[in-house]
């Protein structure tokens, strides 16, 4: 018997079972809905950070946060979701907008990031501020000009709806939704979210092979961006002054914002280079639109200040060749597996 059908293929079978046939059905469904399932990456990947060990993924824990992940009832006007600013077409980031936008035309105070291969990642946020991904949501939900809401007005709503309630039967055993339970849900679909089918996995799988411009570019990447974006991952998901600017607006001081500690003045996290194609604008505050002007800043635009990465203490020049080659191997990055997926989809 299968445990997993289309609603009109369950109303089919469903018509024609006995009562005792459907109390099998529903068990069967129940458990299939609730056995641990892995995270499937690559095996040049490194070990997660996450401990799946003591937080195994469930596949209805999976499910409801995916419907939560796509649903406006998260923020105070109802209007916005976390799909508002990390959507699947764009590497599950903000792309186009420099500051992400938020309840009643709130402006944010930073770029949305790229949200894929969180399973790696220690720290949260471009401060770092957050050090669990299972309440990395609160953030978001509770900052005025975001979603605006109170996690506790989040949870009567959950509570409120039939929908949620049945949902959160299917993966907790019981259908109370509490704000510790959306939370592990939201983390969970967020988890899944892997980006490892780029035409540089396939390199590494021996499924392709780089062109010569592309080799020329990999040597100018590894000699030049490996020590922070570290491959294959492209990024180590640590912390750097990268020479940036201040905004006089925005008064942004990475890490410094809430620790006031020296050290951390500046130190914002290093994202990865990989959906460079479906993730600008790029940097903490949106600076750049293009890919060249990245380039540029790392030549003339560092603003040196107690604390400048030790890799950009001298400017990083690319000849127009050199430019272009680099760019090509960058490209190899992009991931189109990732943001067509179905799985990672708003459900129907």
């Amino acid at each position: 018997m299968k445990t997993s059908c289309h609603k009109q293929d369950c109303t089919a079978v469903n018509s024609k079972l006995k009562p005792a046939g459907l109390l099998l059905l529903f068990v069967l469904m129940a458990f299939y809905s609730l056995q641990d399932i892995p995270l499937i990456y690559p095996s040049y990947f490194p070990v997660s950070a996450y401990d799946f060990k003591s937080r195994p993924l469930k596949r209805a824990v999976i499910q409801l946060g995916r419907k939560l992940f796509y649903d406006p009832v998260l923020s105070r006007s109802n209007t916005i979701s976390c799909s508002s600013c990390h959507q699947q077409e764009h590497a599950f980031s903000d792309a186009g907008n420099r500051l992400s936008k938020g309840v009643e035309d709130g402006i944010g105070d930073r770029n949305s990031p790229a949200i894929f291969n969180l399973a790696w990642q220690k720290t949260f946020m471009w401060d770092g501020s957050v050090g669990n991904i299972d309440v990395q949501a609160l953030a978001p939900i509770n900052h005025p000009k975001e979603m605006g809401e109170d996690i506790n007005a989040v949870v009567r709503k959950l509570n409120a709806s039939k929908a949620y309630r049945t949902l959160f039967y299917r993966s907790f055993g019981d259908s109370l939704a509490t704000a510790e339970r959306a939370m592990k849900a939201l983390s969970q679909f967020q988890l899944t979210i892997v980006s490892a089918n780029s035409r540089y996995d396939r390199v590494k799988q021996g499924k392709a092979t780089f062109t010569g411009k592309e080799i020329k570019g990999y040597e100018l990447f590894r000699k030049n961006c490996n020590s922070c974006h570290t491959e294959p991952l492209f990024s180590g998901y640590g912390f750097a002054n990268n020479g940036l600017p201040v905004n006089p607006d925005l008064k942004d001081y990475g890490k410094w914002n809430k620790t006031m500690e020296p050290q951390d003045r500046l130190m914002f996290k290093i994202p990865s280079l990989r959906n460079l194609a479906y993730t600008y604008p790029y940097m903490h505050n949106g600076r750049f639109g293009t890919l060249h002007e990245v380039l540029d800043h790392y030549e003339k635009g560092i603003v040196k200040s107690p604390g400048l990465a030790k890799e950009l203490q001298q400017p990083i020049v690319f000849n127009a060749e050199e430019k272009e080659a680099l760019l090509t191997f960058l490209a190899t990055l992009n991931d189109s597996t990732l943001v067509s997926d179905s799985s990672f989809r708003k459900p129907e």
